[in-house]
């Protein structure tokens, strides 16, 4: 029986991907058909990268082990365990994780995660 007033998240959704890296939305479009926001639970493995992105959401990413390289407009950022940062919507980004041990963090988008808003470049 559920709860009018929270959602406990027991059952994260899982996004398949291809490249290694773990993705578990806890709240968002795919998990709770939720559109106004996003949190997400990420493990990138070590060498692991996606291509340049214009996202079309705001995203804030909360670093809680390892380190996370970041390209913001040609600058790149390094987002260490402990750290957070919040990359504007309209902002062309790329996320590495170039290190040699694996990097895990949370991702809050607003409004929701939309793979159709994403506007990955090709690699």
């Amino acid at each position: 029986m559920s709860n009018p007033k929270y959602i406990k998240q027991t059952k994260p959704f899982r996004v398949p991907t291809t490249d290694g890296k773990l993705i578990e939305e806890h709240f968002g479009n795919a998990s709770t058909h939720t559109s106004a926001f996003s949190v997400a639970h990420m493990v990138a493995p070590p060498q692991w990268s996606e291509p340049h992105q214009t996202p079309e959401f705001d995203e804030i990413t909360i670093v809680t082990r390892g380190k996370k390289l970041i390209e913001i407009d040609g600058e790149e950022v390094e987002v260490k365990a402990g750290e957070t940062i919040l990359i504007k919507a309209g902002t062309r980004i790329r996320y590495a994780n170039p290190y040699d041990e694996e990097t895990e963090y949370w991702s809050v988008c607003i409004p929701a995660f939309d793979f159709t808003k994403v506007n990955r470049e090709e690699a």
